[in-house]
């Protein structure tokens, strides 16, 4: 357990209930999970590395509990996600690599032009994911979500992280022609793959803090699974409106935290 407070354990396992609710229904948890704890880890020159393979170690139960409770109650192509999953865990392993090299300064402009661009193509495409289509996905669809979804949203969660749920869901919901909720439960179980990837690179490389993890992670796979009962419930609507409200009020808190 690295030496913090305990004002600052509490707030980081709020943050990881946050994070997983915000996962599970849109994806992108991470926007709120890492932030969290490059402020409250020890400042150090591997402070990054220890940020990101925590969260990966918090990240990946709750994103488990989201995916089962989804697969108990929408109708997802299993076969399909775990093929996009295979692939994303190889870029998911690559990116992590990459990124025991970079520092904290390089993480915060990287994320916040991803956001904006995620929030001006939602914003353009106000129909976007509110039905899927009820034509049967083409093989070379499946082939680009494998490419795409799978090997370049894969490789960026390793190397960054923040927003992966929410790439996946957009990449899927293109891709696929699914809907919304359905894009969801789908980048649940190719999560699952990346978080695997990544973490067992990070376990490897020896920037977990476990202790810490595990209690962040009894809080993020809580918030996993109302989430996901939420989004079920709610529908498309509700997850386009969440996925806006958590990007630029992100993009707002870093473009503060950079410049000013």
């Amino acid at each position: 357990m690295p030496d913090i407070s305990l004002t600052v354990i509490i707030v980081l396992c709020l943050a990881a209930l946050a994070a997983g609710w915000v996962d599970a229904v849109v994806g992108g948890g991470g926007l709120l999970l890492l932030p969290a704890l490059l402020l409250g880890l020890p400042n150090s020159g591997s402070a990054a590395q220890y940020a990101l393979g925590t969260n990966k170690a918090v990240a990946i139960v709750g994103t488990t509990g989201a995916a089962v409770t989804y697969a108990r109650k929408a109708p997802v192509d299993v076969r399909t996600a775990v093929r996009i999953g295979l692939a994303a865990l190889a870029g998911s392993t690559a990116g992590a690599f990459v990124a025991t090299g970079m520092s904290t300064e390089v993480l915060k402009p990287v994320v916040m032009v991803v956001l904006l661009g995620v929030g001006a193509f939602v914003i353009m495409k106000p129909a976007f994911g509110n039905a899927p289509s009820t034509e049967p996905v083409a093989p070379r669809r499946v082939l680009a979500a494998i490419g795409l979804a799978g090997l370049g949203v894969g490789f960026y969660d390793g190397l960054v992280g923040p927003g992966t749920g929410t790439f996946l869901v957009l990449a899927l919901t293109a891709l696929l022609h699914l809907d919304l909720v359905r894009a969801s439960a789908t980048a649940k179980i190719v999560n699952c793959c990346t978080n695997a990837g990544a973490l067992a690179t990070f376990a490897w490389k020896g920037t977990v803090f476990w202790q810490l993890a595990a209690l962040m992670a009894v809080f993020n796979l809580v918030g996993g699974m109302v989430g996901a009962h939420t989004a079920l419930k709610r529908g498309s609507g509700f997850v386009r409106i969440v996925l806006l409200t958590v990007v630029f009020t992100l993009v707002a808190k870093m473009a503060y935290d950079f410049w000013l």
